[in-house]
């Protein structure tokens, strides 16, 4: 397992380099010159050659790029345009307010739509089966940024119980949350109940009813076990969805996190803020995937067996 592990961090190496190789290319090559942003709309053509020259920005591009890769490896994003701020000392602020966030979605999407898809498959075909599943729909309809602003209206322009942003106590994430956790909530219900559908129609359940195990036994600790395999694979996948789609909800909630931060940083073609925050996200979705499959490994022994007897194998050969 450590092997495997080990292989797949050294997997992530070229998969950051090519997501830092995209990500500068595409900024290079984008309309505009940041060196006449930094300098304003008055500013003069010289002044506009030293701003340029003094961020490196004359050099040819594979200069640029090589000089980029190397301060990357060091952890240095560099900085800012605007503000000459270290990029890599505000994405340290900002990172642990935007996994917050998709964390907190997450958790309410498995804890709510898990046990919906669940009640939806083992009373198929009933009311209850029917109110989940219109659960499911109207939360896989429903946009985050639309229901964002809808919980903004109600809890906060007309009840006043809630914040409408910013930062602070739990009760500015309590909407951001809710509002992002909606569709993969529907998502999760969904899936949990196709997969279930299919584990508690299988033979080792039909088996597991005849040895005489009550209903309860047999869905929690063997259908449930084999289901969650696909629907950990949505969790995984809805988190880094989640971390990408922060910037959204940061936007309409005013959330300090890397989500607004390069958003803002965008329209004044400020790259360093740009390409940290891109970084950032690839480096975190490569270890949410990772986890994804060691999670894999804890739920199913056929997956652990898989590693042992790849690593027996080499041994034997």
């Amino acid at each position: 397992m450590i092997r495997y592990i080990l292989k797949r961090l050294v997997w992530m190496v070229p998969v950051v380099l090519g997501v830092i190789v995209i990500v500068f290319t595409i900024l290079r090559f984008c309309p505009g010159d940041p060196a006449e942003i930094i300098a304003g709309a008055e500013a003069t053509q010289e002044q506009v050659d030293t701003i340029r020259e003094s961020w490196g920005l004359d050099k040819p591009f594979f200069v640029q790029l090589a000089t980029y890769i190397e301060n990357v490896l060091k952890g240095d994003f560099g900085k800012s345009y605007l503000t000459n701020v270290s990029v890599t000392s505000e994405l340290a602020v900002r990172i642990p307010r935007t996994l917050g966030l998709a964390f907190a979605c997450m958790v309410i999407s498995v804890v709510v739509g898990v046990p919906l898809g669940i009640i939806a498959a083992v009373k198929q075909n009933s009311w209850a089966d029917r109110v989940c599943m219109v659960v499911a729909l109207i939360g896989v309809s429903m946009p985050n940024f639309w229901l964002a602003l809808l919980l903004v209206l109600l809890f906060s322009v007309k009840l006043g119980w809630l914040p409408a942003m910013g930062i602070g106590g739990i009760q500015y994430y309590i909407m951001p949350a809710i509002a992002g956790s909606m569709q993969d909530l529907a998502r999760q219900a969904r899936q949990a109940r196709s997969s279930m559908l299919e584990e508690i129609r299988a033979d080792y359940v039909i088996t597991a009813r005849a040895k005489g195990l009550s209903e309860k036994k047999v869905i929690l600790k063997h259908a449930l076990k084999n289901a969650l395999i696909p629907v950990i694979t949505v969790a995984g996948n809805g988190f880094g969805s989640l971390l990408g789609g922060a910037l959204i909800l940061e936007t309409i909630f005013q959330i300090p996190g890397v989500g607004l931060y390069v958003i803002s940083a965008v329209s004044n073609r400020d790259y360093p803020i740009v390409q940290g925050g891109t970084i950032f996200l690839a480096i975190a979705f490569s270890f949410i995937m990772l986890a994804v499959d060691l999670i894999y490994a804890s739920v199913d022994p056929r997956i652990r067996a898989q590693y042992t007897s790849g690593k027996r194998r080499k041994k034997h050969a």
